[in-house]
């Protein structure tokens, strides 16, 4: 019996040997995006210990005072928590509520186009504001809206109003982020829709036509529904990445005037924990912002799966 057994586990010990062998240079392929994820996404996590410490960087880790929940605490006392997550959660859900029904639009558009030669022109028109650095775009928003020469506020002169210092007036903060967001990422963002809508079955537009429907009942009841699970799964993980507002843009376009309305936790972070050296309350700041955005994966999930059938799981 044991010989048995022992020859099964050499024969599966040998089976996996040789489907390792098959499948190294796939293995080869996919190596440096496991590494990416291991040294920059999960290694990383194990400094979040800090996060209940005085972290100190001559102690190190090992060595610094545990304090428990003092910074976290500390964070929720502070006067500007509220204005802070308030600024974070209205910009996050503002920007995805604009932002991710574009792409969708757009790929809708684009797919009803017939000419070929328009739709690649159209395509590589909506890609290229995404390969523009954060630094180059808000360099451009700043000079469009500029006071003094920006091409906004000369058609505003020309229509006979004054001159508006959009970027100080903290009203239109979360206006010029959003169209700014939507401007350089729209187009890319239709790439995967696009993706999808090749995958739908050319016999039910067919079905379709024989019923009489027109394009717009073509697209209604076939196109759209189509696609639902992709748009269930991209909805998901943008709901997620709601709160977790990007630093870079929204520092480049702050300043003092504006920062009633552009500062998000993010830029708070930096500026109380980075900047002041005070690495433990930003690594308990991050912490508390990664568990808001997965408990609203977790929300969003729950409420696909009992509304429809798609869900991430």
């Amino acid at each position: 019996m044991r010989a048995n057994d022992k020859n099964s586990r050499t024969k599966q010990k040998s089976k996996f040997a040789k489907r390792l062998s098959d499948s190294k240079y796939l293995l080869l392929m996919i190596a440096p995006c496991v590494l990416y994820f291991i040294i920059f996404k999960y290694w990383p996590m194990f400094g979040l210990i800090t996060s209940f410490q005085n972290y100190s960087v001559f102690k190190g880790i090992t060595g610094s005072e545990w304090v428990g929940f003092k910074h976290y605490s500390t964070f929720f006392h502070d006067p500007y928590f509220f204005t802070v997550l308030k600024n974070t959660l209205l910009l996050g859900i503002f920007n995805t509520a604009w932002n991710f029904p574009m792409p969708i639009i757009l790929a809708l558009v684009i797919n009803e186009i017939r000419s070929n030669k328009l739709k690649k022109f159209t395509q590589t028109v909506s890609y290229f504001p995404h390969f523009i650095s954060v630094v180059i775009l808000c360099g451009m928003v700043m000079s469009c809206l500029s006071p003094r020469g920006g091409i906004v506020n000369n058609i505003v002169v020309l229509f006979g109003g004054k001159p508006i210092n959009f970027i100080s007036d903290p009203k239109y903060f979360r206006t010029i982020y959003i169209a700014s967001g939507i401007w350089q990422t729209t187009g890319w963002g239709t790439i995967i829709y696009l993706a999808a809508l090749t995958g739908v079955n050319v016999e039910l537009y067919d079905a379709a036509a024989v019923d009489g429907a027109n394009r717009w009942q073509k697209l209604w009841n076939v196109t759209l529904p189509a696609i639902i699970p992709t748009i269930v799964v991209v909805l998901i993980m943008s709901v997620g990445r709601s709160v977790t507002i990007g630093f870079d843009k929204v520092f480049l376009l702050q300043n003092d005037a504006n920062i009633s309305t552009s500062e998000v936790i993010s830029t708070y972070e930096y500026e109380r924990g980075i900047i002041k050296g005070n690495y433990s309350y930003s690594a308990a700041i991050g912490l508390f912002m990664s568990v808001i955005s997965s408990l609203l994966v977790i929300m969003t999930n729950t409420i696909s799966r009992k509304l429809s059938d798609t869900a991430l799981w």
